[in-house]
C-alpha cells in the first residue's frame, strides 16, 4: 500500500480493523457459547475437541500458543475432558517429556455431535452475506492473517482455509 491507511489526525479505535475484528471476535464466541453450552461442553472445552479431531494441535502446549491461553486454565480444561472420557493423555515415546492429547472414541462421538451447531452459528453469522461476500471474507481474513504471521514470524498450525 503505497500511502498509510490510517492517519493520526481523525483517527477513532472504533473505526479500526483491529476494533472491527476483536467486536466480531465477542460476538461470535457469545453465539457459539449459546449453542455449544446447550450440548454441556464451553467454547474452550469445544475448541480442544475440534482442534484433535481435525488434527490442529495434539499437545496442551501446541493449544495453549494458538489460543494464547494460559497453560493452567487449559490444563484444567483437559482434565475436565480426561474425567468425562472424552481426550486422554499419553506420553511420547521419542521425548517422555512431551504429552500427545487424543480423542476417545466418546470425545470423537461428542464432538461430531456438536458440529452440525457450530455449522448452523457460522451460517447464521453471515446470513445477510451473498456466497461471493462471505468467501471475499473468507479469503481476506486468511490473506490478513497470513499476512501478520509473516511480519511477526510466527507460524499457524492451522490448515489452509478451503472456501
Amino acid at each position: 500500500m503505497p500511502n498509510d491507511f490510517y492517519n493520526a489526525n481523525g483517527y477513532t479505535a472504533k473505526a479500526s480493523h483491529g476494533y472491527l475484528l476483536r467486536r466480531a471476535k465477542t460476538l461470535m464466541l457469545e453465539a457459539f457459547e449459546a449453542a455449544i453450552a446447550e450440548r454441556g461442553f464451553t467454547f474452550t472445552q469445544y475448541i480442544v475437541l475440534a482442534w484433535l479431531r481435525e488434527g490442529i494441535a495434539t499437545t496442551a502446549k501446541d493449544i495453549c500458543a494458538e489460543l494464547s491461553h494460559d497453560s493452567g486454565a487449559l490444563a484444567r480444561v483437559i482434565d475436565q475432558l480426561a474425567e468425562r472420557g472424552l481426550v486422554e493423555r499419553s506420553r511420547d515415546a521419542g521425548d517422555r517429556r512431551k504429552v500427545e492429547l487424543r480423542l476417545t472414541d466418546s470425545g470423537r462421538q461428542s464432538i461430531e455431535a456438536v458440529i452440525p451447531a457450530v455449522v448452523n452459528v457460522m451460517n447464521w453469522t453471515i446470513s445477510d452475506f451473498t456466497r461471493e461476500e462471505a468467501t471475499e471474507l473468507v479469503r481476506l481474513l486468511t490473506k490478513f492473517n497470513a499476512s501478520m504471521e509473516t511480519k511477526l514470524g510466527v507460524s499457524s498450525s492451522l490448515p489452509d482455509v478451503q472456501a
